[in-house]
């Protein structure tokens, strides 16, 4: 078993977890409740996974948070009251790492300036850097190279967002993630009243804001004839600055951790019983870290957290990206917390692929041996993290993966030759490090076969841990090409962002593929024998057989890898045996 620092270890519930944004289906969560009260939804979901978009927010489909209070255009009360009613507790993301700038606390510090009771909430980046760097030309302080070649950047240049302060000076915030400075149109009238000849200011006006909508910057715009007006102008132009932006929190004032009490608080109001920790691993910022992942800071704000949390009766837990050679699961596990199971996702496609079930076997082996908990899932909201299978080397050691790169770049290949899209992450000399995510449905992903879909669900039911379900993968949606070119910088991940319609939720329910996976589900979620323990049966490939007891309770899954055509066989303390076959 994991050895745990912290023995009061909270144990996970065991259910099924349906995992939707609240307009994924139909228009508003109120639509998703009547779904979940109908009789084909009987004992399928005993826990919801709500995306973001619950709460008030701007950017990164929810995860650029204004405030943690419902969005009550998508979700209310009495939809949380109603989901609880049949059963349900929730799941629900905590961004540990930032607030929108449309946040309450980034407004009020810009209004008010070194005068806002948040100026220290968020990290002020020349304050943070003044004793281990220098000051740059544009009025940023360059950290020495000894500590810039150890950050961890997730975007080309400097993390940080500029913003004006009431005193006309700009002050640099710490912004790991998205930003966007735009310009409101100038109008004529705002430049007489600065000086500028009435004359003129129509051309200026129109010149101005041609030059902001192609994208060209204050400082860069040409007036041509006109520059006799340049400082009036752009003292206009300045006053009508507007920022979108993810601004990382100053986790050393104690007003974030009490923001982060209230928040808890609110959460366990709505009826939440698990709490994700969204960009955890960028939240402790100390000068010669990476600065993600510092250790041990990042745990001793970890165990800060989850003693907030029990407080509240929640269940915290860490989400993490790495390859699987780091074994940084193993000690985000041996802290005592749940894990993403990353690496299930990966490791089914190259079942099915090449009809083998021993790189997924010996992981089953790991989580049980090492006594890991875990939250797996086929699809979700990202992409599917083939990478994270991968091994390492460190200090010239290597480390080896759940597979070898020959076949994760065999698994990644099939996904893309079915229609999948890909992320990629870049150094800070601008070349292409690797993929970070593949983008696609799983059932897409599958070459859109429903008995491999079928095959794969039950798999998942029968592995350790909470089988959570993307809602798109339930109802065997296929890659939405439309949405992915049309979704921008972001759009590849669209691909497995359909919202479903009320008319689109009552065909699939007419649908074999959906009518089985809610079989399996419902079996999943009612079964005694899921309560106990897995015993995986010695078979040679193609075949698999897993087989779960609880006294004298058993369900087993017997699978042909090949044909994907499997059974699930259920037994009762009563003797009443129950027998599924699928293909």
């Amino acid at each position: 078993m994991a050895h745990h620092a912290d023995a009061a270890v909270q144990t996970l519930p065991n259910g099924v977890m349906l995992n939707v944004y609240p307009d994924s289906i139909g228009n508003r969560l109120s639509d998703l409740v009547s779904l979940l009260q109908q009789p084909d939804f009987d004992s399928a979901f005993s826990l919801l996974y709500l995306l973001p978009t619950c709460f008030h927010s701007d950017l990164d489909r929810g995860f650029s948070v204004i405030d943690y209070d419902l969005n009550e255009e998508l979700v209310t009360p009495d939809d949380l009251a109603a989901l609880t009613q049949r059963g349900i507790q929730f799941k629900f993301d905590l961004v540990l790492n930032h607030l929108s700038v449309a946040s309450p606390q980034f407004q009020d510090l810009l209004r008010n300036g070194d005068d806002s009771e948040y100026k220290d909430f968020f990290v002020d980046w020349n304050a943070f850097w003044h004793e281990h760097g220098e000051m740059g030309p544009d009025g940023h302080v360059i950290p020495d190279s000894e500590h810039l070649e150890k950050l961890f950047l997730r975007k080309p240049g400097l993390p940080i967002l500029d913003v004006r302060f009431p005193d006309g000076t700009d002050r640099p915030y710490w912004n790991t993630f998205y930003q966007k400075v735009t310009y409101r149109p100038v109008a004529p009238d705002e430049l007489i009243e600065v000086g500028v000849d009435e004359s003129v200011a129509p051309s200026i006006a129109m010149m101005v804001n041609g030059a902001l909508e192609n994208g060209v910057t204050p400082d860069e715009i040409d007036l041509d004839g006109y520059n006799h007006c340049r400082s009036e102008t752009l003292a206009v132009v300045d006053g009508k600055r507007e920022y979108l932006g993810q601004m990382d929190l100053n986790a050393r004032s104690e007003r974030v951790w009490q923001f982060y009490d209230e928040t808890l608080g609110k959460l366990k109001s709505y009826g939440a019983k698990i709490i994700r920790l969204d960009a955890f691993a960028y939240l402790h910022k100390e000068p010669g870290k990476p600065n993600f992942f510092n250790k041990p800071g990042t745990w001793q704000y970890l165990g800060r957290l989850r003693n907030i949390a029990r407080q509240h009766d929640l269940i915290v837990f860490p989400e993490v990206h790495a390859e699987y050679g780091k074994e940084l699961h193993e000690e985000v596990a041996a802290q005592g917390y749940p894990i993403y199971d990353f690496f299930f996702p990966g490791l089914v496609i190259d079942a099915l692929e090449y009809q083998t079930g021993t790189p997924l076997k010996r992981w089953i082996g790991e989580i049980q041996t090492r006594g890991l908990e875990t939250i797996n899932m086929l699809g979700c909201h990202d992409g599917i993290p083939v990478l994270d299978l991968r091994g390492v080397v460190v200090d010239g050691v290597h480390h080896a993966g759940l597979l070898d790169d020959a076949r994760i770049d065999a698994v990644m290949e099939a996904i893309i030759n079915h229609g999948g899209r890909v992320k990629n992450l870049y150094g800070t000399d601008g070349k292409k490090i690797a993929y970070y995510q593949v983008n696609a449905t799983f059932f897409s992903a599958l070459g859109e076969d429903e008995q491999k879909l079928l095959l794969a669900r039950a798999i998942q039911l029968f592995m350790p841990g909470i089988p959570q379900v993307w809602y798109l993968d339930l109802f065997a949606g296929r890659n939405d090409y439309a949405a992915a070119d049309a979704g921008g910088a972001a759009g590849h991940k669209e691909i497995n962002r359909t919202n479903l319609s009320m008319d689109d939720v009552r065909e699939g329910l007419a649908q074999p593929v959906v009518r089985d996976q809610l079989a399996l589900i419902r079996l999943r979620n009612t079964t005694p024998a899921f309560a106990g323990e897995l015993t995986v049966v010695e078979t040679a490939d193609p075949k698999l057989e897993l087989t779960w007891r609880n006294g004298a309770d058993t369900a087993t899954l017997r699978a042909d890898l090949a044909t994907a055509g499997f059974e699930v066989i259920t037994r009762a303390a009563d003797g009443t045996e129950q027998r599924l076959a699928f293909g």
